[in-house]
């Protein structure tokens, strides 16, 4: 395979002519780190691709500046059978180049700094930052030990040799580091303070957080805070996750959802919008009424979005193409109101207050965010 020509242009995509990733892009075999993959056919059906049986496939994927899904459930592309047919959502992925470039950029990292890779996944960014900072600064952790394992050996077969770590990055990190770059979304709280107690002071760390795009940056003072802002700049990872598989998504409550007639029917105000992938609107909600999770369904004109919340909370809002939705609701909450007062503020005021503000996250994993005279916490208690 001519994986080099490839990697080159692939280099000449994703970063700039005097970018200090364009050689590592350049010169890292990422179709040697991604073997096989899922991707979904048009029926919406996981479909096992596997790069030895089609050389010119494998090398025109990898090469492509897009994700990779690795694992889906608890299936691993590189355990399964043609024909496999794996349930849950995605739990492991290659990411797509530029975005990992980004995240590297975010990082500002430098010569003889010590740098955690957060969610090792298929070992990617590990490669790039083995070959600008080399081996014995770099430390790449992952949850799930198959992974690590995996990613090991490929990457001693490319020449690099950094620490690979399997542990539960919302329990314990192992050592400290000068940089820490997550491709996995930390949950504020909890969640994030493992990964804050392992970064040095003076030291910095670039990550999103769960159920948002936010890209957070900041540097950690003398009192433990990390300070810092929201990037101009968005980017989607999976979750931390701390066993083999996500937990169960509130099934009943999405049953419920659909064919519930609720305590309150109404008439929206705006269009029936996929929050999920409306990413600042996605991030101002999880800000606002954090925990809410999602779907959204098509059929022929008519569109539904469905929310639900494990408080017991629920809402289905259904129309017609861009028609004001007919929205059903239930629990304590109700959930469409928040993405309508998300989306009149956006409307009124022509932008949210997220990218760009001001962030400290204390050493409790809470995060502090301020724009103007606006204020918000994620993470608290």
């Amino acid at each position: 395979m001519d994986w080099e020509s490839k990697a080159s242009t692939l280099a000449d995509q994703v970063t700039d002519p005097d970018s200090r990733w364009l050689a590592p892009v350049a010169r890292v075999a990422r179709h040697e780190l991604v073997p096989r993959w899922w991707d979904v056919d048009d029926s919406g059906r996981w479909v096992l691709h596997d790069g030895l049986s089609n050389p010119e496939a494998w090398a025109e994927t990898a090469y492509a500046d897009r994700s990779l899904i690795t694992r889906v459930g608890m299936l691993h592309a590189d355990h399964a059978e043609p024909g496999d047919q794996p349930e849950g959502l995605p739990t492991s992925s290659a990411t797509m180049p530029s975005l990992v470039v980004r995240m590297l950029r975010h990082g500002r990292l430098g010569d003889g700094l010590s740098l955690l890779d957060l969610g090792t996944g298929a070992g990617g960014l590990t490669a790039y930052a083995c070959h600008r900072l080399g081996d014995e600064h770099v430390t790449s952790l992952d949850v799930d030990p198959y992974l690590v394992s995996a990613a090991r050996d490929r990457l001693a077969d490319m020449g690099y040799r950094p620490k690979m770590i399997a542990a539960d990055a919302t329990e314990d990190v192992p050592g400290s580091y000068d940089r820490i770059v997550c491709t996995v979304a930390l949950a504020p709280g909890p969640g994030l303070r493992a990964v804050l107690a392992a970064l040095e002071p003076g030291g910095r760390i670039a990550t999103t957080l769960a159920r948002t795009s936010l890209i957070i940056t900041g540097w950690k003072d003398r009192n433990g805070d990390v300070v810092g802002t929201v990037a101009r700049d968005m980017a989607g990872f999976m979750l931390t996750r701390s066993g083999d598989d996500y937990p169960p998504a509130l099934a009943e409550l999405f049953t419920l959802a659909r064919e519930a007639d609720g305590d309150e029917t109404s008439t929206g105000r705006y269009p029936v919008v996929d929050v999920a992938n409306a990413w600042e609107l996605r991030s101002m909600l999880e800000v606002t009424t954090p925990g809410v999770e999602l779907r959204y369904d098509t059929s022929g004109r008519t569109r539904t979005a469905y929310m639900v919340h494990p408080d017991g909370s629920w809402a289905r809002a259904s129309a017609e193409w861009t028609d004001p939705p007919e929205v059903h609701q239930g629990g304590p909450q109700r959930l469409w109101d928040a993405v309508e007062r998300v989306r009149n503020r956006l409307n009124a005021e022509g932008s949210l207050p997220l990218l760009g503000a001001r962030v400290r996250i204390t050493p409790d994993g809470v995060c502090h965010l301020s724009r103007g005279g606006w204020r918000a916490s994620m993470g608290a208690r």
